[in-house]
């Protein structure tokens, strides 16, 4: 059974999704999933990985060469989503004030489920609560070595969801399909299995110098190709068996008004 939140009577609300698709509250009742205000499933600390992807790697090979790192990296380039980023599926995520274009990114997420710290590649499984579906939202970025604040780290630029996956129901994270749709139609395709390092490989990497706790997530990727968006289209990434994620990009308030952000 997945999980996920929702927002009933401006309270946070576990709810369940059965195999039929049908989403019940703690206490039995019924929703429609078409109606709610879905709220990030994890409530826990971000973590992402660039460069995880070999497509991507390939794609930023010379510019490695260049000054001052002059050679590619050797451990997993982190960063972190915080906690303004977080938003829900079927919400709406806002443009840059100059209404310049952002970039999606499909992402598979691991779900931690217990407190973790110097866990082996071997035993990563053993941590892992379930899986779900991210769209790391950026914009263009100049330098993957150092992920930039303003490009990553915007109010909404990190739906997750709308569900928990269990663990035990995935059984093989590393040969998913991500899909990518803007708009309705199909813009990019791409699989888990080209990940650089392995979910156990990240997970051991992480927890060899911060504890990983029950709720936290890790951005395996970005798996799909980064594609532009504009104000106005709708975009859904889906994994398999994961279900899928849709949301909204509109022009900033702060555009219109004069304020600045």
């Amino acid at each position: 059974m997945r999980q996920g939140k929702i927002l009933l009577a401006q309270q946070a609300v576990d709810v369940a999704t059965t195999a039929t698709g049908i989403t019940r509250l703690d206490d039995g009742r019924e929703v429609s999933s078409d109606v709610v205000q879905w709220l990030p499933p994890v409530s826990g600390t971000v973590f992402g990985v660039a460069l995880n992807d070999t497509g991507q790697r390939a794609a930023w090979n010379s510019r490695f060469y260049d000054a001052p790192y002059k050679t590619p990296p050797k451990t997993p380039v982190l960063f972190v989503k915080p906690a303004n980023t977080h938003t829900g599926h079927n919400t709406a995520v806002a443009l840059p004030e100059d209404g310049s274009p952002i970039q999606s990114g499909g992402a598979l997420g691991v779900v931690i489920g217990q407190r973790a710290r110097h866990i082996t590649a071997e035993n990563a499984g053993q941590v892992i609560a379930g899986y779900t579906i991210v769209n790391e939202l950026s914009l263009p970025e100049d330098s993957v070595y150092r992920p930039a604040i303003k490009a990553k780290c915007r109010d909404g630029f990190c739906p997750i969801g709308p569900l928990v996956t269990p663990a035990a129901a995935i059984t093989n994270p590393h040969g998913l399909e991500v899909r990518t749709y803007v708009n309705g139609e199909l813009s990019g395709i791409a699989n888990t299995h080209d990940f650089l390092r392995p979910i156990g490989e990240l997970i051991a990497f992480i927890s060899s110098f911060i504890t990983l706790n029950p709720g936290d997530l890790i951005i395996c990727g970005p798996a799909a190709p980064r594609i532009d968006l504009a104000a106005g289209d709708t975009v859904a990434i889906e994994i398999d068996g994961l279900g899928r994620l849709e949301n909204h990009i509109v022009a900033s308030p702060f555009a219109t008004t004069g304020e600045t952000a």
